[in-house]
């Protein structure tokens, strides 16, 4: 792929991403959360500009600091991420300030790596962003994952209790008069 089809796939993915993370939205324990992911990462790895070959060291440096970035972001994202049960059982999530203010410094972080790279004269593809977006997403959404499934037992280890109104349910087959 040309560096314009993945400059346009990591802003279509980073604006559905931003667009979602402030809306309330159910989390499913039982989809694949980590398809998305690998996807961005299989595309990523495909490309072979990840490293400047001229640079080696200084370009593996600026991609380990990119992932480790793209790491704390995801875990930063997912730990401000305000997440509740309704009465159903369903676990929804919504960012909070906090999730946008996460954001905003790692996008900042990313552009001083990016603005070094350029000082430094290593070549920077867009595959690194892409690599580092994936790790975003794929630690976010599993720790939100992990998140929910202990919040779903958390709640469920807790008997319902009836609200005002609602009959009780007794569990002898007889009923006192």
């Amino acid at each position: 792929m040309s560096g314009l089809v993945d400059a346009l796939l990591i802003v279509v993915a980073v604006v559905v991403v931003i667009a979602r993370q402030f809306r309330a939205s159910r989390i499913d324990t039982g989809r694949r959360w980590w398809l998305l992911p690998v996807v961005l990462a299989v595309v990523a790895l495909r490309e072979p500009g990840l490293l400047d070959a001229q640079h080696r060291t200084a370009s593996i440096a600026l991609l380990t600091a990119e992932l480790l970035i793209g790491l704390a972001i995801g875990a930063g994202w997912a730990w401000t991420s305000r997440i509740w049960a309704e009465a159903d059982g369903s676990v929804w999530s919504r960012s909070t300030k906090a999730s946008g203010a996460v954001w905003a410094v790692g996008i900042g972080l990313r552009a001083g790596l990016f603005a070094l790279g350029a000082v430094l004269g290593v070549h920077q593809d867009s595959s690194a962003l892409l690599l580092a977006l994936a790790a975003t997403l794929l630690v976010r959404s599993g720790t939100l994952d992990w998140r929910a499934r202990s919040l779903n037992t958390a709640s469920a280890a807790v008997a319902p209790v009836p609200a005002y109104g609602q009959p009780m349910v007794r569990s002898s087959g007889k009923e006192r008069v």
